[in-house]
């Protein structure tokens, strides 16, 4: 658009280095006596002409003047400016394949740990149903399935609590090693622990209230059901007021799923605050709040497909082993080679399965809460500044680690921070003025 006869038009930057030059001169000249070029010549006669063409109002993609804009850096795993789904899942696979040993090797022995109890307690419970079917009249052919059973939910229970503690650890050691990948650098798994055991007190906290948020409702559900059973309400098969309960549970449970994957969304970004911003639970759940909004469905929809994925991934790998190991175990009738034969089979399906799908769900979740920063804070900006300065320097410092400090941004969710200039108060590149 221009404002008048002799106004320049307005042209997107990265044009005129495809004009050609004015008048037919050389680039730089106008062509005229005592000009730039010095070529002697009449000046042209009539009206100026603009020394560019008009601006189209959509330029074709790949056109000879279309505009683009250039490519985000990208130093690391993903590139520096808001993330689409196809971004985060590729960043996610590169992050385990850029750092195999902080991701695969540690997620397989937290795994391996986990999963014995489990594997356990299934090969027993397997190995007592075997006996049964071998022997339906034998002495025993009820009391082995029973403590078969009691096994099982034994081992379920030791291997719950393992996993639980397992895989809060290894959160906050994969988040950091995420932090880095991000900017292209490299962490061992040492190096991430130190900076991460500081936080696990925080993330368990963390995982605490936010199991007692999501399944607090379905405990109180629980407990009226339990209730009602103590006080005779469910005795006869005629009852009124047992129907009644049964038609008020399915109700409570069809409006309990939107509240479960409501909270779930709004909550999913507060573990990586709690590792990369240094946030108390609190502080950290209301930070996950504020930057899932406005953006929940998308959210919910990248983490129900990233589920989904870690589903059939698991499934995959573990249902080979898990069918050998229960077919293994009701064959051999409870002998003690077939019950260790079955757990060892069965443990390595648990650790094949985990051992990529932990790496790949802590993945997508780091990646989503830098996409919301980037999405509602500008942090790209900062990010892009960061990376610019390491090409520069030629590495990647340790110090890149505090630019996810929320005081890096521009959102209503991070408030400037004071009290010292980026990256510490000497700084990845020397002391700072």
């Amino acid at each position: 658009m221009t404002d008048g006869p002799g106004s320049t038009p307005d042209v997107p930057s990265g044009w005129a280095a495809e004009q050609p030059p004015p008048y037919g001169g050389a680039a730089g000249s106008w062509a005229s006596p005592g000009g730039p070029g010095g070529s002697a010549g009449p000046p042209p006669s009539g009206p100026p002409q603009s020394a560019y063409p008009p601006a189209p109002h959509a330029p074709a993609p790949g056109g000879p003047y279309a505009y683009r804009p250039p490519d985000a850096p990208r130093p690391g795993i993903i590139p520096l400016r808001p993330l689409a789904l196809g971004d985060i899942l590729d960043g996610t696979i590169k992050l385990i394949r850029s750092n195999p040993k902080a991701t695969l090797g540690l997620s397989a022995i937290v795994a391996a740990i986990t999963a014995i109890p489990t594997a356990v307690g299934q090969a027993f419970s397997f190995g007592s149903l075997g006996e049964l079917l071998s022997d339906p009249y034998a002495a025993d052919a009820v009391s082995g399935p029973l403590a078969g059973g009691t096994s099982q939910l034994i081992g379920g229970l030791v291997g719950y609590v393992m996993t639980f503690v397992g895989t809060t650890i290894l959160t906050g050691i994969l988040t950091r090693v995420l932090g880095r990948a991000v900017f292209g650098g490299r962490i061992t798994v040492g190096e991430a622990w130190r900076l991460a055991r500081s936080r696990v007190p925080a993330l368990f906290g963390l995982v605490l209230l936010q199991g007692l948020i999501l399944l607090l409702p379905l405990l109180a559900l629980v407990a009226v059901f339990v209730s009602l059973a103590a006080a005779g309400a469910f005795d006869g098969t005629a009852n009124t007021t047992a129907g009644a309960a049964v038609v008020v549970g399915l109700l409570f449970f069809l409006a309990y799923i939107p509240y479960l994957l409501f909270f779930y969304t709004r909550l999913s970004l507060a573990a990586p605050a709690v590792v990369l911003e240094g946030r108390g639970v609190t502080d950290a759940m209301t930070r996950s709040w504020r930057l899932v909004k406005g953006d929940s469905w998308r959210v919910l929809g990248i983490l129900l497909l990233t589920s989904l994925l870690a589903a059939i991934i698991s499934s995959v790998l573990a249902v080979p082993f898990a069918f050998s190991g229960t077919l293994i175990g009701m064959l051999s009738g409870g002998t003690a080679a077939g019950t260790i034969v079955a757990a060892i089979l069965l443990a390595v399906g648990q650790v094949l399965a985990s051992m990529i799908t932990y790496p790949f769900q802590a993945g997508v979740a780091g990646l989503l809460y830098a996409d919301r920063r980037m999405r509602a804070e500008a942090f790209d900006l900062v990010l892009q500044t960061a990376a610019a300065r390491n090409q520069s320097q030629g590495w990647v410092h340790a110090g890149i680690d505090d630019l996810w400090h929320p005081g890096y941004g521009a959102g209503p969710g991070s408030a400037p921070y004071h009290g010292a200039p980026p990256y510490g108060p000497y700084g990845p590149y020397g002391p700072q003025a």
